[in-house]
């Protein structure tokens, strides 16, 4: 039995994803695997084995996917060996085998386990602090996880510490206001610690089983984004002991080798416990999951492929590479 069948028929039961999200994630993935695989038929075309030409055209074809050149080259390198295990191994089993490789890559990085939105913690309330640059998609994440967290039945608070953009207060404002959840959140320039403060004791208060904290999207002073992140840290630790429970890194999938380097910038600036990458259906670079999980050995966590408020979905490896080869 091939490793892909191993490890998806000894952990995967039945499929954990209903037919209408399913659906929604092969619809996101679709501009990414038709620019794949048609690079890849034209890589195979006239080879009946797999030669040094096919890897160097699949090489390229894997880093034109986003799936970044650290990545890219692991995969290769375990394409090869397998190549001189079998001498004859032939073009039509290049997919399956990339397959394989795909799987076993995420699964190195604990990536994609979870099935629907769940509270990860026993203790209430589960803090997430929600980084990452304007414009990746950050309020418009924390508005469609406040809506699947509330769908699941937990109660949610919201808190508006992005205070250096009136527009990011009034937009999460507005989201808070369509899922129907409460919001903490005081006037721009406000002290962003100050808000995370008064988010949490007001969740105490009420009994919150989950509480998202916006956060400043500024990168162009990593010493000022690590002390204030690291302040609104310490002062909500004085509230609830071992918050934020999950550091939530937003990056913008369309963006190719640019979310590599903010994946960069922001874990030297903070502990990032977990990823979500935004915007896939949009664009043919959904290959960046695939790098950025492994390259920063960091979780992701959720995975954005549609407009619409259903469309934040939990990452899960094995509909990923489902959806991304079938």
């Amino acid at each position: 039995m091939s490793f892909f069948k191993r490890i998806f028929s000894s952990e995967k039961k039945e499929p954990v994803f209903n037919e209408q999200t399913k659906q929604s994630l092969d619809k996101g993935l679709e501009k990414t695997k038709t620019n794949f695989f048609t690079k890849l038929t034209k890589a195979v075309a006239g080879k009946s084995k797999v030669d040094e030409a096919v890897l160097d055209n699949l090489e390229e074809i894997l880093v034109a996917s986003d799936v970044g050149v650290a990545t890219t080259l692991k995969i290769i390198t375990r394409i090869e060996k397998r190549v001189a295990a079998d001498k004859y191994l032939g073009v039509e089993e290049l997919n399956g085998i990339l397959q394989e490789e795909i799987a076993a890559l995420l699964s190195e990085s604990n990536t994609g386990d979870a099935t629907e939105f769940v509270v990860p913690i026993a203790t209430k309330p589960y803090v997430l602090m929600v980084v990452g640059v304007n414009g990746v998609g950050k309020t418009t994440t924390i508005g469609k996880l406040a809506y699947q967290f509330k769908k699941a039945g937990y109660n949610v608070v919201l808190g508006a510490a992005d205070t250096f953009r009136a527009a990011a207060i009034d937009q999460l404002q507005i989201w808070a206001d369509r899922v129907g959840v409460p919001i903490v959140r005081q006037e721009m320039g406000s002290d962003p610690a100050s808000v995370a403060f008064d988010t949490l004791q007001s969740a105490v208060a009420q009994q919150a089983d989950v509480v998202i904290i916006d956060t400043a999207g500024r990168l162009h002073n990593k010493i000022n984004l690590m002390n204030e992140l690291s302040k609104v840290k310490r002062v909500m630790q004085k509230v609830v002991a071992a918050a934020p429970h999950d550091v939530l890194l937003v990056l913008d999938g369309s963006t190719g080798q640019n979310a590599f380097e903010q994946a960069k910038q922001f874990t030297a600036a903070t502990e990032v416990t977990a990823l979500a990458v935004t915007k896939l259906d949009g664009t043919a670079k959904g290959g960046v999951v695939i790098g950025i999980s492994d390259q920063f050995q960091i979780p992701v966590k959720y995975i954005g492929v549609g407009e619409g408020i259903e469309d934040l979905q939990v990452f899960n490896k094995y509909e990923f590479v489902d959806s991304f080869f079938k």
